[in-house]
């Protein structure tokens, strides 16, 4: 014989069933298999309830909807100061209420992602690119060579890999990470398609105009070379100074290069910081400690890319083009 919290559903629909057909405790408990202990307490939990305990809540719906709303306009604001501004509306709570009620609004404490900043203009292109190219198909993508340069660190941000230690170990020297003012480093361009990527190119001075056209005679062309051939290809590169410069633009013309207009600001749409993304992540778990090692390191993460990660990064791109148009020109996830 169970007791009330021991019943089962379809022991609560017997009782429930027999109670309303006006059976006694002793025959319902015999029919539900139960003592008739369960029964009464059952019978008498349905027609009387539990009332409610605890604290009465110190705010309404209508004070939430407040809270709601001072989030919504400071996002960046910590519990301090949304406590100030929920109590300038009229609601003097204490700082864990204050959490708490944040909490329950669907809010939490996050890093926030960092996106370059686009200005109004510059969102207005993005959009008018974006509609003007979200008829593009995955193949039409793929006749596009995408291209960018990127720095690589030895040192991976503050946090880095963790150590064991025992207590009073901390200025054990086997236990410290060695820090420097000047971590090197190392800048590269590279190029992709939905066929593979190219030949790294390692810059070893300041990107002028000049510097970037021979980055392009001595990497870009034989990238195009390697992943078309005799094919026709469009080329896309940012709208960096060098990039965008007047004798940039006469070396592409000189070399029948077709280069893809492209709006400023905007890495969510071109698929090769993905690839650098994904050579750094490599590199945080080989931890070069030397030039050459980075070197090195940089260039076996770049050649074990493979080309069926290429082409599912440009098969993103109608994908990418329909997420600019969604937040009308705002940075997206990618």
């Amino acid at each position: 014989m169970g007791k009330t919290t021991d019943l089962t559903a379809v022991q609560r629909t017997i009782i429930d069933t027999l109670h309303q057909e006006g059976k006694t405790q002793k025959e319902i408990c015999q029919k539900a298999g139960c003592s008739q202990s369960a029964v009464s307490k059952h019978i008498h939990k349905k027609s009387v309830g539990r009332g409610k305990c605890g604290r009465k809540r110190c705010t309404t719906k209508r004070d939430d909807r407040s809270l709601n709303g001072i989030v919504k306009k400071s996002r960046f604001h910590n519990l301090g100061e949304l406590q100030r501004q929920w109590a300038e509306a009229g609601v003097q709570v204490s700082k864990a209420t204050v959490h708490r009620r944040v909490r329950e609004l669907g809010y939490n404490s996050r890093i926030p992602m960092v996106k370059p900043l686009l200005n109004s203009k510059q969102r207005k292109k993005r959009l008018t690119w974006a509609i003007e190219k979200k008829h593009w198909t995955v193949a039409e993508w793929s006749k596009v060579l995408f291209s960018d340069e990127s720095k690589f660190c030895i040192s991976f941000g503050s946090q880095g890999a963790r150590v064991w230690r025992k207590a009073g170990e901390e200025q054990n020297p086997s236990c410290l990470k060695s820090s420097v003012k000047f971590p090197q480093s190392a800048m590269v361009w590279g190029a992709m398609s939905a066929a593979g990527v190219g030949p790294l190119c390692f810059i070893k001075s300041r990107v002028n105009a000049a510097v970037y056209q021979e980055i392009l005679e001595h990497y870009m062309l034989p990238s195009a070379e390697k992943l078309y051939g005799d094919d026709d290809f469009i080329f896309q590169h940012d709208l960096a100074p060098a990039h965008s410069a007047k004798s940039t633009s006469n070396w592409c013309t000189d070399h029948g290069i077709t280069v893809l207009d492209w709006p400023a600001n905007s890495p969510d749409l071109n698929p090769i910081e993905n690839l650098w993304s994904i050579v750094k992540k490599k590199l945080k778990d080989t931890r070069p400690n030397s030039a050459i090692e980075l070197k090195a390191a940089i260039e076996a993460s770049w050649a074990s890319i493979t080309p069926q990660q290429c082409h599912r990064l440009i098969a993103s791109m109608p994908r990418r083009i329909d997420a600019v148009i969604q937040a009308k020109g705002f940075p997206t996830k990618y």
